[in-house]
């Protein structure tokens, strides 16, 4: 099962704060929007998403169809059949992509500690 990149999406109280203490761990701005109070930010083989007002709890998030700059991989696993997996292996999701869409999608799982599990993914399924 090809999950894509995978990040952790932090629920901050306070984005200019975060922003600050991560930059002075080396973290560089690559995508977001502060006025939308989101920022994704990577330093080295590390991206952690900053997002004030959005998710209750930190998130595990991992994005099909992207490498870590965020460019479209030519072959991945659509969200619907990694969906179609983890119920086959008997796994509840919180909640579900839509099994007859296409394009974007998510679901989240919540894993045996009460961790949320995002696959969002952003981009169009190659077609196979």
């Amino acid at each position: 099962m090809q999950l894509g990149n995978f990040s952790i999406s932090l629920s901050v109280k306070d984005l200019a704060a975060s922003r600050a203490f991560y930059e002075k761990l080396g973290f560089r701005q690559v995508a977001g929007n502060p006025a939308q109070n989101w920022l994704i930010l990577q330093n080295e083989s590390a991206t952690i998403g900053l997002f004030q007002g959005m998710f209750e709890r930190n998130t595990l998030t991992f994005n099909p169809g992207w490498d870590r700059r965020m460019n479209t991989l030519p072959d991945f696993d659509d969200v619907r059949e990694i969906q179609r997996e983890l119920q086959r292996q008997g796994m509840t999701l919180a909640s579900a992509a839509d099994a007859s869409g296409s394009g974007p999608a998510n679901l989240m799982l919540i894993d045996p500690d009460g961790n949320p599990v995002l696959i969002d993914q952003h981009v169009a399924a190659p077609r196979k």
